[in-house]
């Protein structure tokens, strides 16, 4: 079972309008509501790959209940820790005329220290143990920034595996818990290190500099020219067929996804990059906040090209 988490989950509603007007009023075309939020999306994606998943956070107010209530109708698993304050919603707006979208993100409701204390108890207490444990996502108010640090502490304790897919603040203390994978996109990394990574080269030294401080996988995504993943002892580039995008959003969580279904069952990292890599494309076929369908997937499986390159860059 692979279990997730997200400390700010959304309910996310895609408004579909056709020539947006600045100043103007505009009337939707359509209004789609989506159970929102990193770890959130990972559930959902393995649930639509037929995998086991439950997912784990907060969740507040009408709101809240509407978002369980989509997962709910989904099928997708849930055990969230109940707070006072309500879910945050956030609007994807995309307009058909231009194809462009734009995301307005609430900050979030804050978070209490008793429920947070709650929140801890209940993530010590998973019961089966899960294989691997996902996290990601922005951090509420009220919340410590080094709760992923924590997190990743408290799986090594009990012996679990973690993916952390987060950036900022968050992805700088958590990686000083040594997680066994990471996989932040290209941009995340570059303000994580600091510098440009303008090419392959620099991105594979980036990859293994952080190898080198405890990282067991760095997966680094690139949008459409796909991802590199960096072991201690391997480098594997996977790169998907050119495709017409519909949306991005949710891309990255269905790129998780894959690599947590292969690696939870003991398959190899190119294997993993492969679904990742075919997840992740599908997801990019499906308008608004919509992730990617199952049958797409297996469609673009074998056009994904998996290379297990050769060179490796000392990151001394």
């Amino acid at each position: 079972m692979i279990a997730t988490v997200t400390l700010n989950p959304a309910l996310d509603q895609h408004i579909t309008v056709d020539g947006l007007m600045v100043e103007e009023a505009n009337r939707w075309v359509k209004l789609r509501p989506y159970a929102g939020g990193k770890g959130i999306d990972v559930s959902r994606a393995i649930h639509e790959m037929d995998c086991l998943s439950t997912a784990y956070g907060f969740i507040g107010g009408a709101v809240g209940r509407t978002l369980e209530i989509l997962l709910d109708e989904e099928g997708v698993l849930f055990s969230f820790t109940p707070i006072q304050k309500e879910t945050r919603t956030n609007f994807i707006i995309t307009d058909t005329r231009t194809s462009q979208q734009t995301r307005i993100d609430a900050p979030g409701p804050r978070i209490t220290r008793k429920e947070l204390n709650r929140f801890v108890a209940k993530m010590k207490n998973i019961r089966p143990k899960p294989d691997i444990l996902v996290a990601g996502g922005s951090i509420p108010p009220g919340v410590p920034e080094d709760i992923y640090y924590e997190m990743v502490q408290d799986a090594h304790g009990f012996g679990v595996k973690t993916i952390l897919d987060c950036s900022g603040k968050g992805l700088e203390e958590g990686i000083k818990a040594r997680p066994f994978l990471i996989k932040p996109n290209v941009h995340e990394i570059e303000r994580l290190l600091g510098r440009k990574l303008p090419d392959e080269k620099s991105i594979i030294k980036a990859a293994f500099e952080l190898v080198a401080e405890g990282v067991e996988i760095v997966v680094i995504s690139r949008n459409k020219e796909g991802l590199i993943a960096a072991s201690r002892d391997q480098v594997v580039k996977a790169v998907p067929p050119p495709v017409k995008i519909k949306s991005t959003v949710g891309a990255g969580d269905c790129t998780v996804a894959g690599l947590a279904i292969r690696l939870a069952n003991g398959d190899s990292l190119t294997e993993a990059c492969r679904l990742a890599a075919a997840m992740g494309t599908a997801a990019v076929l499906t308008p608004g906040t919509a992730l990617c369908i199952h049958r797409d997937v297996n469609r673009l499986l074998p056009r994904i090209k998996v290379l297990e390159l050769p060179d490796k860059y000392d990151a001394r």
